[in-house]
């Protein structure tokens, strides 16, 4: 089947910075289509591997993709910022490595009903886990226009923010904006006729806001990060790949956290705080896909991978 040829993104990459034991207990908190997960369950002899979506459908299809090593995996529907949650549930104190891929998965994209695409005509839904309840319509139908403004230009960096939000609310006046391509066209509206001709789709920045404030991404990759450095065992690596600059700046940010010591003013004498590293950032800036890597899969062009280990317990 076509799934078996899907090269997930950054993947040896990714497989190196887990540096993976076939003993070790491993989580993928965003299975997607799978790809990812293959790697790491090869690698695996009496070890396991946790995989963790928050879309039944990713869940469903990952039991014929992975079912050479089914006997190694444990399916999770879950979102991946529940992890204490997760590992609770399964008896688990720590695992040994985890892996975080942020962003849309490529079925998601791909299956124009879904609500997440610019290009296809489909409900204004765009929810990863459609038992969730709030929907994309109830968003643009419904928040008010100071809100919208914020998500447009806070979650899409759009320097028209303003003016579409304005343009959404006078449609929906009228009569509610039910479809993806009637929202393109009311986002159009709001623009003005030079930004139509510019090279990125005009909605593509609207649409990545709007689905940004259903899932709550910016929280749950907040919430993820506090809470898995914990739960990794000692030693144990974090891998979490990004596909956006607010996704980044907070990775970036939480593990420059996690890898600080002492935060004592510079002129005292002694260390009085007691704040030791909790983790050591394996590469000190991201790792980006090559050209090769690029030019065979697009959608990898914006993705970076960032790294971290678990530091031991100091010397008594």
């Amino acid at each position: 089947m076509s799934e078996f040829t899907h090269r997930p993104v950054l993947l040896d990459e990714c497989i190196e910075a887990l540096a993976i034991r076939p003993d070790g207990v491993y989580l993928d908190g965003t299975l997607g289509r799978a790809g990812h997960s293959r790697e790491i369950v090869k690698r695996l002899t009496t070890g396991r591997l946790i995989c963790v979506d928050r879309d039944q459908a990713a869940l469903d299809a990952a039991r014929e993709l992975l079912a050479p090593w089914m006997d190694k995996v444990t399916l999770v529907h879950s979102n991946f910022d529940r992890v204490d949650e997760i590992l609770d549930g399964l008896g688990l104190r720590g695992v040994d490595g985890m892996l975080f891929d942020l962003g849309v998965s490529s079925p998601q994209l791909d299956d124009a009903q879904r609500g997440f695409s610019y290009r296809a005509d489909a409900p204004l839904d765009m929810r990863m886990d459609r038992e969730e309840g709030l929907t994309a319509a109830e968003v643009v139908n419904t928040w008010p226009q100071e809100e919208l403004r914020r998500i447009l230009w806070q979650y899409g960096e759009e320097r028209y923010a303003p003016q579409i939000a304005a343009a959404i609310v006078r449609r929906r006046q009228e009569r509610p904006i039910e479809t993806t391509l009637e929202l393109v066209e009311v986002i159009k509206s709001g623009m003005p006729a030079r930004a139509l001709k510019e090279k990125q789709h005009p909605a593509k920045r609207s649409f990545q806001a709007v689905r940004i404030a259903v899932n709550d991404e910016l929280g749950c990759v907040e919430r993820m990060l506090q809470r898995s450095v914990p739960r990794l065992n000692r030693g144990g690596r974090l891998a979490v790949i990004t596909f956006h600059s607010l996704e980044d700046r907070i990775v970036k940010s939480a593990l420059a956290q996690f890898a600080q010591g002492c935060v004592c003013p510079p002129d005292f004498p002694v260390c009085v705080c007691g704040r030791t590293p909790d983790v050591r950032l394996i590469h000190k800036k991201p790792i980006l896909p090559s050209q090769q890597e690029i030019e065979e899969n697009p959608r990898a062009r914006s993705a970076k991978l960032r790294t971290a280990e678990r530091l031991k317990d100091p010397e008594p």
